[in-house]
């Protein structure tokens, strides 16, 4: 395995109270859409995915003609639309609006992309107050963490936990949970009630009628995006599907996939500004596209399968690597098996070229993904690149071209057969768990932090060839 895993692993296969609350949660939501979409609930699963996988395929294929409709739609029905391809281009298009209208209160719903460009930093940097309203996200910002967990951003927390942070924060003192969630709910109505702008993600842009579509269970976006007299949707490029038929689909597996709804709570469709004689909804629209390094993955037509992701969070719920290390040892926002196949390609292989080994190539995720990503072969093209790179697969291209010399020069072989004799005091018997110090280094030093090696048998497979061949060569 190319370059050291993050010390935060270690931490957290250090804290039992941690891990058992990582099972526990992520087997819960494997439990419930395991019931959600077995063949007498949900017959139509299996042709359903062979059709998002189509759709998301044909959509990613022809990006910019899909882009250049969902623009036209939301600008014909009086919204605006900002292409950013960085994150610091979304938080200055953000500071210059609320500079314009005199707002200092923001609030915002559950969004990934906004997450990954870290905007509620850069808008408290600047003077404003940007407020979570999803409750998991809220308790997070409070503690001054990022997510957990793409679907269950607070998983890893107990009850216990929220009680420290809202008494430390809130000063509320309170271990029950639905009295917690009624704390939460007070204080956020009143931000509702002030806030001048609300930010929300998208789960789905719909380029035939240009719509922002949200799925939400707690009713938080829907106020976020309606009370607040300007909405803002911050929204990956990738999010775009052709038409709005294609909703059926997607709207069946995505609920199904998370949390083993068959639909969410509240599904949002939003499409432009308040209209004349409508009660409720903004008065500005504006609709952020964000590429944030996306355009990056589409150079690849075989990895660019990693934007089909519709964000359900199955494939984390699944991988027993992230049910081990959770969320917070990822180095990017994204974690599990989608981050493995996402955040190399937007950050290059080389910034944490031990990512697309994080994998047991099980291939789980690739059976509960919803949208039939291939992630396990992703990871062994990822890997591929890492093994070319320069900083990523230097020893390890190294050691595959000693082995390849080593197996097709029968000298060599012979001579190192007889050389086992140097390493049995070392390595004679069971498994080894470590090396003396001198030996102990580079690609042996990383296998031997995360695995054992097996020891030399008594005899070689030469010795033991020629004893069942009565000692002929």
């Amino acid at each position: 395995m190319p370059a050291s895993p993050p010390p935060k692993i270690q931490e957290t296969l250090g804290k039992p109270q941690l891990q058992l609350a990582v099972y526990t949660n992520t087997g819960r939501l494997v439990e419930a859409r395991r019931n959600a979409v077995r063949a007498e609930a949900f017959p139509d699963y299996q042709e359903l995915r062979d059709h998002a996988n189509a759709v998301k395929r044909h959509t990613i294929e022809n990006l910019d003609y899909y882009l250049e409709q969902f623009e036209q739609n939301v600008t014909r029905r009086g919204g605006h639309v900002v292409f950013a391809e960085t994150g610091e281009q979304v938080s200055h298009f953000i500071l210059d609006l609320a500079k314009k209208r005199g707002s200092r209160l923001i609030v915002k719903s559950k969004s990934m992309a906004s997450e990954e460009i870290h905007l509620n930093h850069h808008l408290e940097e600047h003077g404003l107050e940007s407020v979570e309203t999803d409750l998991g996200e809220y308790i997070l910002q409070l503690n001054h963490e990022t997510p957990y967990h793409i679907v269950a951003p607070a998983m890893h927390m107990t009850r216990y936990d929220v009680a420290e942070i809202f008494e430390r924060e809130l000063q509320e003192k309170e271990t029950d949970p639905e009295q917690q969630a009624r704390i939460a709910r007070r204080v956020l109505r009143e931000k509702f009630l002030r806030a001048d702008i609300g930010i929300s993600g998208g789960n789905f842009l719909v380029a035939d009628s240009g719509a922002v579509l949200i799925v939400e269970n707690e009713g938080n976006a829907r106020l976020s995006t309606s009370v607040p007299r300007i909405h803002i949707a911050i929204v990956g490029i990738e999010k775009l599907i052709p038409r709005a038929q294609d909703l059926a689909v997607f709207l069946k597996l995505l609920g199904r996939s998370a949390t083993g709804q068959a639909l969410t709570s509240y599904t949002s469709l939003l499409n432009g500004p308040r209209r004349p004689g409508e009660v409720d909804g903004p008065e500005e629209f504006y609709v952020i596209l964000l590429d944030n390094g996306r355009t990056r993955v589409l150079e690849s037509e075989e990895k660019r399968q990693a934007l089909y992701c519709i964000r359900c969070g199955a494939c984390l719920n699944i991988c027993p690597v992230f049910r081990k290390i959770g969320g917070h040892s990822y180095p990017w926002v994204y974690s599990g098996p989608i981050g493995a196949i996402l955040t190399p390609q937007i950050h290059g292989v080389e910034r944490d070229p031990w990512l697309p080994y994080a994998s047991s190539l099980c291939g789980a995720c690739h059976e509960v993904c919803p949208v039939k990503i291939d992630i396990p072969k992703v990871l062994l093209d990822l890997r591929q690149d890492v093994a070319q790179s320069p900083s990523g697969g230097g020893s390890q291209a190294l050691g595959y071209r000693l082995f390849a010399r080593l197996m097709s020069s029968p000298m060599l072989y012979r001579l190192v057969d007889r050389l086992r004799i140097l390493a049995r005091p070392v390595m004679g018997g069971g498994w080894v768990k470590s090396l003396p110090a001198f030996l102990n280094r580079g690609p042996l030093q990383g296998w031997l932090a995360y695995r054992d090696l097996p020891g030399l048998a008594p005899k070689s497979f030469r010795q033991q060839w020629r004893a069942r061949q009565g000692g002929s060569r």
